[in-house]
């Protein structure tokens, strides 16, 4: 289903497969030669998706491009199932397997690998060649990577960063759930207007 959002139509190059019901909502671009396969969601929620030459996406990740973080991927790029990409930057040849979250302003150099579960975290840097293990969370530029038992030492490293102010733009000591859901509900209510394309 390709949806006009925000002013934002989709668009796919001739020799680019997309299956029927994936999902291209607003400013998307897929590249020549990618795959986009069964219930994937590419969505421009205020920032732009666009997909090199020769991506495959595989069945339901979701990519999503955010006010101030596009979300790109270079060339030769595989994103495998249920992999969760938000206003991040992958580069070529990266391969982002099964259930992995890659999230705001993360940029992954090329050649990397982030193996099944694994998570960037907001504005961080995996550098070229590096790989995030099995169920990792990777935090900092560059990153520091931990496995999840390592929980106070990730959020020693993790609040910094400021994820509610990255991520809903509040600040984390002033503003609570609340004040977060009611403006992340005034965004998304956006798509109120969007539009079905032929």
């Amino acid at each position: 289903m390709h949806v006009r959002h925000r002013g934002g139509t989709p668009a796919v190059d001739s020799t680019a497969y997309v299956a029927p019901n994936v999902v291209l909502s607003g400013d998307v671009s897929v590249g020549p030669g990618c795959r986009v396969l069964y219930g994937a969601v590419l969505t421009a929620e205020g920032g732009p998706v666009t997909l090199g030459n020769g991506c495959i996406v595989m069945e339901g990740a979701v990519l999503r491009g955010t006010p101030g973080s596009p979300l790109s991927l270079g060339d030769d790029v595989l994103v495998g199932p249920h992999a969760y990409l938000s206003g991040c930057e992958v580069r070529d040849r990266a391969y982002i397997a099964r259930g992995v979250t890659v999230l705001n302003g993360a940029c992954i150099e090329a050649d990397t690998e982030l193996r099944i579960n694994a998570v960037v975290h907001i504005n961080t840097r995996i550098p070229q060649g590096e790989t995030v293990p099995i169920s990792w969370v990777a935090v900092g530029d560059p990153a520091t990577c931990y496995p999840p038992d390592r929980h106070d030492e990730i959020w020693a490293l993790q609040k910094p960063l400021d994820f509610p102010r990255t991520a809903f733009q509040v600040d984390r000591n002033t503003e609570g759930m609340s004040d977060i859901m009611r403006k992340y509900a005034r965004g998304l209510g956006r798509h109120a207007d969007d539009e079905v394309l032929p």
